[in-house]
């Protein structure tokens, strides 16, 4: 089977939304992204929703409510109840230090594991199958064998240099934890297949062994594509919430070995964020597609839409800077956090997507006891 035509099964005339990693800081930028995109009415027609890592969780508790939440003039009436709530509640405790110090000590399970097992309640204790048919949910999670994204969703799973599973049924809180799972400390979360369940696709050069088929040894979906762009970006238009960490400039630079590698580390990634960026919006462009690209850590205030709300630049400097990790929220960061992917998504939707152009310029935020 051609990966081409595997992938082919979705409308790209219809909008696509990818939902970057970044822990819990992206989980809470997404929400506020996804409630800006519900008001505009473009949330009820996507297409597709891929996330990796941070972007996982927040995807992952859309996929599961979608067929539960009321449809009324394209927008969904209860998308706070069904989905917001319970994922600041999730986010207002920690997992990483538990799932890390238990995995580490406990010879009978692993990080990976336990962050598993804490995703089950904010996820029902779902499955990949019962996710819904429409929009297509992908989740990615990088492969540290073949160092390539093994992708899932309901029809089928795959890594392309192994091969693809039909109709797997992986629970989804497995799933966003292998999508989640930060190396080196939450990774890897081991999957275990059977062999016999893999089908040949063009080009799998290790569909023959299985040893590679038998157990799949995932870590975070964003070491290979932070913003999970490779599932969405051609489609027509291209909606992306990025709250991955901004790369700093520094004016001075370690010459310690450890401080040298972590900083060449975050160098290619950034490189790789770039490349992926100027990709797409050089498709764009020259194919004629609309596309906007939500970032944390960037402006908005040079936009053409126009714009009813200040901001404070100190405020989304903080906000890009704030951690990436999967713990603790309080209140106000939660706040903050979905006012600035409600703001920026606004700014950059209403700015470039046909769609949303004529949509007038709010007045308020939707969380205005910690504005941004």
């Amino acid at each position: 089977m051609d990966p081409v035509e595997l992938e082919r099964t979705t409308d790209r005339n219809a909008p696509a939304l990818a939902l970057s990693g970044g822990g819990f800081r992206a989980t809470l930028y997404h929400c506020g992204a996804l409630i800006r995109l519900n008001e505009l009415g473009l949330l009820a027609q996507m297409g597709r929703i891929a996330a990796v890592s941070g972007g996982s969780i927040t995807a992952a508790r859309l996929a599961i409510a979608w067929d539960d939440m009321t449809l009324v003039n394209d927008r969904f009436t209860n998308l706070d109840s069904h989905v917001i709530a319970p994922l600041r509640n999730f986010c207002s405790r920690g997992i990483d230090i538990s799932a890390g110090v238990i995995g580490a000590l406990n010879p009978f399970t692993s990080a990976g594991a336990r962050l598993a097992k804490a995703y089950e309640t904010l996820l029902d204790k779902r499955t990949l199958q019962d996710l819904p048919d429409a929009p297509d949910f992908v989740f990615k999670a990088t492969n540290l064998q073949t160092g390539r994204a093994v992708r899932f969703q309901k029809r089928y799973m795959a890594d392309y240099m192994i091969g693809c599973i039909f109709n797997p049924d992986l629970p989804l809180s497995t799933v966003v934890a292998a999508s989640s799972a930060f190396p080196p400390v939450l990774s890897p979360v081991r999957i275990k297949l059977k062999p016999s369940a893999w089908t040949n696709l063009t080009g799998a050069s290790h569909f023959s062994d299985n040893n590679y088929k038998r157990e799949l040894r995932l870590t975070d979906g964003g070491a290979y594509d932070n913003m999970a762009l490779e599932s969405v970006d051609d489609f027509n238009p291209v909606i992306v919430s990025d709250a991955g960490k901004p790369f700093s400039v520094t004016e001075t630079a370690s010459g310690l070995w450890p401080k040298q590698l972590s900083r060449i580390l975050s160098i290619s990634t950034d490189q790789a964020r770039s490349l992926r960026r100027r990709l797409l919006y050089t498709a764009c462009v020259s194919e004629g597609r609309a596309f906007a690209i939500s970032q944390i850590d960037c402006g908005i205030a040079d936009r053409p839409a126009e714009q009813k709300i200040a901001f404070s630049a100190e405020m989304i400097a903080h906000l890009a800077g704030i951690r990436t990790r999967l713990n603790r929220f309080s209140v106000a960061e939660q706040d903050n956090l979905i006012n600035w992917g409600w703001l920026s998504m606004d700014v950059l939707a209403r700015s470039y997507l046909p769609q949303a152009r004529n949509a007038p310029a709010p007045t308020a935020l939707p969380l205005p006891v910690h504005p941004v």
